[in-house]
């Protein structure tokens, strides 16, 4: 192998420093964009966390008194009317829960607007609040508790 000014493999004539070799670690490359793809994936299931996680998260007792507790920190009655009190922007929530069994397709459909209302009706107003399942059956308990005292009175 013929040598030239002492270097065993001298660069190609006008490439200069191109042609050279990078030192250093090869894997070096690959860590900027493996740590957006970790901090995409970060942001992405903290805007949209999966139900299993939610439920895992967010275990409260299912009693009408967590479920006003609830109706209160995210402001439902701003929106709808509960035993007689709120706005009416939306839908009173009162009809929806009075006499109503289990599999009614009402409570059905409550629970999925509860759950996702963009999965229901996609340009609602109605914002995902990221409910776990014990939250919706409390605050469903609470709205029957409502309806029937509104109905009791």
């Amino acid at each position: 192998m013929r040598r030239l000014g002492g270097m065993r493999n001298p660069p190609a004539p006008g490439l200069g420093y191109a042609s050279r070799p990078l030192g250093g670690n090869p894997m070096r490359s690959y860590v900027v964009p493996a740590g957006l793809v970790v901090l995409a994936l970060i942001v992405w299931l903290a805007l949209h966390p999966p139900r299993f996680w939610l439920n895992f998260t967010k275990q409260v007792a299912m009693t009408p008194e967590v479920g006003a507790r609830l109706v209160e920190e995210y402001g439902c009655r701003d929106c709808h009317r509960i035993g007689g009190v709120g706005a009416l922007k939306a839908p009173a929530l009162d009809p929806v829960v009075l006499h109503h069994r289990e599999d009614d397709p009402a409570l059905v459909t409550l629970r999925l607007w509860l759950r996702n209302p963009k999965a229901v009706r996609p340009n609602t107003a109605m914002p995902n609040f990221h409910l776990s399942d014990s939250e919706i059956e409390a605050i469903l308990l609470y709205l029957q508790a409502q309806s029937m005292d509104v109905q009791a009175q």
